[in-house]
């Protein structure tokens, strides 16, 4: 927190004051809703011009901002000191909003965006690093808390552009195939300046851990390894530029532009990433940096929204883990499974090859399908618990491959804000035996519906302004997924399926070992083999899953933490709800007050059930 009057004191204010469009802040007779609305426009007008990768994700790099489609974000160190000009300007100027005078759902959005200005902004005057979330889309709100490292396993422009070149940019006109030739040669750019920005970092005592250098280098050198022409990046625009019949070679020229200057730059940082690893410890935690406690405390209010230290953290996830341990035992025990610990009846499920696929192309793609079938199953009983549902559909699809070694168990994508492009669930398929079918229900209900697409569907679809349709709180976003994986045990989703239960539960008990081991990691100085330990005999997982999920919450510290903290968020609004209006008390009304107000900070979540209380009752 910062004293407004010694913000407006500053240099920064009186610009903020010139930029600010003066009839909205003072002109007679404009209300401070009207105000609010106009300085949403104009912060999400700064986002895309700062953004075209957001721009692109949206849909939005048409019309006026066509241009934007063949630009990459400005990852340099100057764009990075310029994004947090931005938010320290956006943090005076919507201060010059009369709060008092909001209500209702003006209220949620100004204190939403506030409280993300503010966090931010508050993280980015305590250092000079940690600037690893900038760039892919990710637009000017970017704290120095949360992502410590440009370039690791899972970050940095080598890991996220092919992609979103692939799955992105989209290519309907010869404007649209040039443009991705333009962003191809814009990647080895981006690349350079992760490189500058790391050898910043670096100067300041930020290397990332050994095993996320390692790999770094093992996708940096599968992406090099393979033929200029048979690249993705090459490939993606010659059979989408045949597909749409648009004349041109761009199979030869995107491979000429990998050879010539992707390729080039990916060997530059192979070469500096190599450099670095002598020089990296092999130390997990963040309690390493020069003020790493006040790192990790940024990082943990960054996700979780929350204010809790990482001692009460830590024992809210012990809590958790003894709770469905026991029920997980209990339901073993009535399927006749009584031998060894949890842990151990956990692995056995796990290596059991009656619930593993093939794990060749034919099995992983009966797998998709069966995730399908699920997907179908849940869609049909949702109108009994929503009242407002997606109009977005959403597709299944592999991690992929030059990206799968690293990468979680599956992510979701959020739809283009025109419908053109679905929301997409991506599982990784790297080894079926790593997702053996009692785990696939609950991964797919979070990540698809009543999870993060329904979420992202109705937040992007919703009556909000456009700053707010983007709006990014991991503890909400994420809470409410894992909220939705209990969801769908409640709406029947695993009747006469012991066994998926078994899975939902794992599932909510490995959120509560995150807890354990992120702030075990971070907070208590636990090694990545004390994490990794107690992460396997907890849950029983494979070592290969379980090591990247331990390496995952070294690069992002806090993020982890966030899933069980949101959840327990929702159940315990969801018991006060139900509390207060008794009989009146009506699920499906609950989750609509819940959702359309797009995703927001926990203590804004509370005021947002405390609204649809006093609405019922009032």
């Amino acid at each position: 927190m910062f004293d407004r009057r010694d913000v407006l004191k500053s240099g920064v204010a009186m610009a903020a004051l010139t930029a600010l469009d003066a009839p909205i802040a003072h002109a007679a007779g404009v209300d401070p809703s009207t105000a609010l609305s106009h300085l949403f426009d104009d912060f999400m007008n700064q986002y895309l011009d700062a953004s075209p990768e957001l721009a692109t994700s949206l849909g939005l790099d048409v019309g006026d901002r066509a241009a934007e489609k063949s630009k990459l974000d400005d990852r340099s160190l100057a764009g990075i000191k310029t994004n947090r000009a931005t938010v320290r300007e956006q943090v005076i100027r919507i201060q010059l909003i009369d709060r008092s005078a909001l209500s209702g759902m003006d209220g949620v959005n100004y204190d939403t965006m506030f409280y993300d200005l503010e966090t931010a902004d508050a993280a980015n005057r305590l250092r000079d690093y940690g600037n690893g979330g900038v760039g892919s889309g990710s637009g000017p709100i970017s704290a120095a808390a949360g992502q410590p490292y440009v370039i690791s396993q899972l970050s940095g422009a080598y890991s996220t552009i092919p992609d979103f070149l692939d799955s992105q940019h989209s290519i309907e006109t010869k404007a649209d195939a040039d443009a991705y030739l333009a962003r191809l040669e814009a990647f080895a750019a981006a690349m350079d300046q992760d490189a500058e920005v790391v050898r910043h970092d670096v100067a300041e005592g930020v290397i990332p851990p050994d095993f996320s250098i390692a790999g770094a280098l093992e996708q940096m050198n599968a992406l090099r390894s393979v033929a200029a022409d048979q690249s993705v990046l090459s490939m993606s625009v010659a059979k989408r530029a045949k597909d749409k019949n648009i004349a041109g070679d761009y199979g030869a020229d995107a491979a000429k532009i990998v050879s010539e200057k992707v390729y080039p730059a990916l060997d530059r940082q192979i070469a500096l990433m190599r450099e670095l690893q002598p020089r990296a410890t092999h130390d997990a935690g963040v309690w390493k940096f020069p003020d790493g406690d006040s790192y990790y405390f940024d990082s943990l209010t960054y996700w979780t929204t929350s204010s809790m230290s990482p001692t009460e953290i830590h024992k809210a996830g012990l809590d958790v883990v003894e709770d469905y341990t026991a029920r997980i035992d209990a339901i073993m025990k009535a399927q006749g499974m009584i031998q060894g610990t949890v842990g151990e009846r956990l692995r056995a499920m796990f290596t059991d090859p009656k619930y593993q696929y093939p794990n060749t192309d034919d099995g992983k793609d009966k797998l998709i399908a069966d995730l399908n079938k699920k997907v179908e199953a849940v869609r049909a009983r949702l109108p009994q618990y929503f009242g407002v549902l997606p109009k977005a559909d959403v597709v299944i699809k592999r991690i992929p491959k030059y990206t799968e070694a690293a990468q979680p168990g599956g992510y979701y994508q959020d739809p283009s804000l025109d419908g053109s492009r679905p929301g997409t669930y991506y599982i990784n398929l790297r080894d079926t035996a790593e997702v053996p079918s009692w785990t696939l229900p609950t991964l797919t209900f979070h990540e698809s519906i009543p999870g993060h697409h329904l979420q992202g569907s109705i937040q992007r679809e919703a009556s909000l302004p456009l700053a707010r349709k983007v709006s990014f709180f991991s503890a909400y976003l994420e809470g409410w997924a894992l909220y939705a994986e209990q969801l769908a045990d409640e709406m029947g989703l695993y009747e006469n399926d012991p066994f998926g239960r078994i899975g939902y539960m794992h599932d909510a008990m490995f959120r509560g070992v995150r807890l354990v081991v992120d702030t075990g990691m971070h907070a208590m100085r636990w090694s990545r083999e004390q994490a990794l330990k107690y992460y396997m005999d907890t849950l029983g997982d494979q070592e290969a899953s379980a090591a990247t999920e331990i390496e995952r919450y070294a690069v992002w510290p806090g993020q982890a933490c966030s899933y069980m903290l949101g959840k327990l968020e929702f159940l315990k609004l969801r018991d006060k709800a139900r509390a207060a209006l008794g009989p009146r008390f009506n699920i499906r009304d609950f989750h609509d007050a819940v959702l359309l107000c797009g995703a927001v900070p926990l203590s804004v979540l509370d005021d947002v059930v405390d609204n649809y209380i006093a609405a019922k009752t009032g």
